[in-house]
């Protein structure tokens, strides 16, 4: 109904959704690597606790586009954003992992 509305009431067959994932598959490739943004602004990747822009230019050597972004549950969200800014700035896809809530 919202497209129909959105689309000056068009039949649905004139609507053309975006929707490649030909290149995507969930089953095939390596796992993304996964970034964790601390309380004190720093990133951990593979054991290591290091800056924003030194993490960038480790990520730009190894040759990774696509990473997944966590957090822990005191990190700031002045800390995020300025990670994923880095990230996004260098072309780096990033997807927020969320955090699974904790079941009593």
């Amino acid at each position: 109904m919202f497209f129909m509305l959105t689309t000056r009431l068009l039949p649905v067959d004139y609507l053309e959704l975006a929707n490649n994932t030909s290149s995507r598959s969930p089953v095939t490739g390596d796992p993304l690597p996964e970034l964790t943004v601390t309380a004190d602004g720093k990133v951990q990747w593979q054991g290591q606790s290091m800056a924003p822009d030194q993490l960038v230019s480790k990520l730009g050597d190894a040759g990774i586009t696509e990473v997944n972004l966590a957090t822990t549950g005191d990190t700031p969200l002045g800390a995020f954003t300025r990670v994923l800014s880095g990230l996004t700035a260098q072309n780096i896809d990033t997807h927020w992992k969320r955090a699974k809530p904790q079941t009593p």
